[in-house]
Parts: C-alpha cells; structure tokens; sequence
C-alpha cells in the first residue's frame, strides 16, 4: 500500500478497509505477540504519510505501559496511566483523539516535533487491556474521526489475535 494523504473521507475510509484487510491476512496464524505486534505497526505506518511515528505500549503490569515495536524516532520507553496521551487512553479504556498535543495537558513530549496524535487501547475479548496503539504526525490536526474508527477496528483484530498468543 502506497501511503498517501487521502482527499476525502471515503478515501480514509476506503485507505482503512484496505489496511485492516492487510492486517488480518498479516496476522492468519501468527502466535507470537511480539512479532504481531511489529507486523502491524509496519503495515500501520506504512500506510499513511501522515503517520511520522507508530508503536505500541504494552501493559506489563499494573498501571504501566512500556514500549513495544515500533516505527520512527526513540520513543518514550515507560509511560504510567497517569500521564499523557498514552495513559489517558489506557486509564479510561477509549481512543484519545488530539488534533494539538500542546493543548493537550500532561502531555509527554517523546518528540519535539510532533503536533498530534490518536491513541486506541488494544483490548482482548475477555475485556483485559492488553496495550495501546499511538500514532503521531508532525502535522497538526493529521487525525479525525476516520482515522480513530479504522485504528479501532485494526486494534480489535489485534486484541483478539494478542489474546490467543502464550504469555
């Protein structure tokens, strides 16, 4: 899939139903998370040119998230549920949608560059939060409600392919 800036909302949409399509087919089979977890980050960040970072955080325990495969520049490597994008997300289990992340308080500034960002929780058929997919753009306002539904959707394929992996 050749990333580019989709003209139209039904571009986005129609750009989504291709990537999660991608993504399933990706995923037939695989048991292991780690290298599910980095499939689907290269296939998600890959798609858009919009997307200037892309990874997840994974709950390694209690109120904790840490970094995961990821594409772009260094992350952040730990990130509590108290603090910025990624823990509000996991905290109250919803997708963050933030067209300014300076407005955005308690943000966590990994990257000076970065403008905005969406934030979907990755959750397991059994209600378990298993991690979050950030997705940051060096544009302001890159992400609208397109973009917080198809990532929703690739992180229920994801949360169901995570929960069958062993531990």
């Amino acid at each position: 899939m050749n990333p580019t800036r989709p003209s139209t909302s039904a571009e986005k949409r129609a750009r989504y139903a291709e990537l999660l399509a991608e993504v399933e087919a990706l995923l037939e089979g695989e048991d292991d998370a780690v290298a599910a977890m980095a499939t689907v980050v290269c296939a998600v960040h890959h798609a858009m040119d919009s997307f200037h970072w892309t990874g997840f955080y994974r709950v390694t325990r209690p109120g904790m998230l840490v970094i995961g495969p990821y594409q772009g520049g260094h992350g952040c490597t730990r990130i509590p549920f108290e603090r910025g994008v990624c823990g509000a997300a996991a905290r109250e289990r919803r997708t963050q949608l933030v067209p300014d992340v300076h407005a955005f308080a308690d943000h966590i500034a990994c990257s000076s560059t970065t403008q905005s960002e969406v934030v979907v929780p990755v959750i397991a058929p059994d209600g378990r939060l298993l991690a979050v997919l950030d997705v940051d753009s060096d544009w302001p306002a890159a992400f609208d409600e397109d973009d917080a539904e198809g990532l929703e959707a690739i992180c229920a394929v994801v949360g169901a392919r995570l929960a069958l992996c062993p531990a």
